[in-house]
């Protein structure tokens, strides 16, 4: 007989059941379409904050996210977090992060290893913010969330989780040979519109 636990697993439908197909990647001369392309197919990346319990040193924590619906990203990250784990109490002493990507875990990279710069990576910079429960966004957020993520609508309501958003400020993407590409945020969020 299963454990309660072992139950609930099996019972689980697979988390990969909301997850887009992975869509073809774009040439390295189209940067920005690279990056929000990275965005739009991951589920999870390294998010970083500036430790208050580390006394300020940096602080790297595997997330998930999403950007929007499958096939809607808007390249805005967001993340259903609780003050139960660092990342979310650190943010609200100090809003600066950077959220980490990597092409590897989508398989398009073949055998390379993840540093060649041929398997992109994108580092996102800037505020961490709270998303506003009264706000039009929240919807957004949640569906976007919720849709990529189906589980973490039945995460334990007494750990109160919180949407939060990471405000672009900086982007760093590698994608090719010869060092990171530059884009901007602006350039980054109206990709596609």
């Amino acid at each position: 007989m299963l454990s309660p636990i072992r139950l609930a697993l099996a019972l689980r439908p697979p988390a990969s059941a909301a997850r887009p197909i992975v869509a073809d990647k774009p040439a390295p001369s189209e940067a920005t379409a690279t990056a929000r392309w990275l965005a739009a197919q991951n589920t999870w990346g390294v998010l970083s904050t500036i430790s208050s319990d580390l006394n300020g040193a940096p602080f790297g924590n595997v997330v998930s996210y999403s950007d929007g619906v499958p096939g809607q990203g808007h390249g805005i990250p967001y993340f259903y977090l609780t003050t139960l784990d660092p990342t979310a109490r650190d943010a609200l002493k100090d809003e600066r992060t950077s959220f980490t990507l990597s092409e590897f875990p989508l398989g398009t990279c073949g055998k390379i290893d993840p540093e060649n710069p041929t398997c992109a990576k994108l580092t996102l910079t800037g505020k961490l913010k709270l998303v506003d429960l009264q706000s039009s966004e929240t919807d957004l957020a949640k569906s976007a969330l919720f849709t990529k993520h189906p589980e973490m609508k039945d995460w334990p309501k007494n750990h109160h989780f919180r949407i939060f958003k990471l405000q672009i400020e900086n982007i760093f993407l590698i994608d090719w040979f010869g060092g990171p590409k530059p884009i901007s945020p602006s350039q980054y969020l109206e990709f596609g519109r």
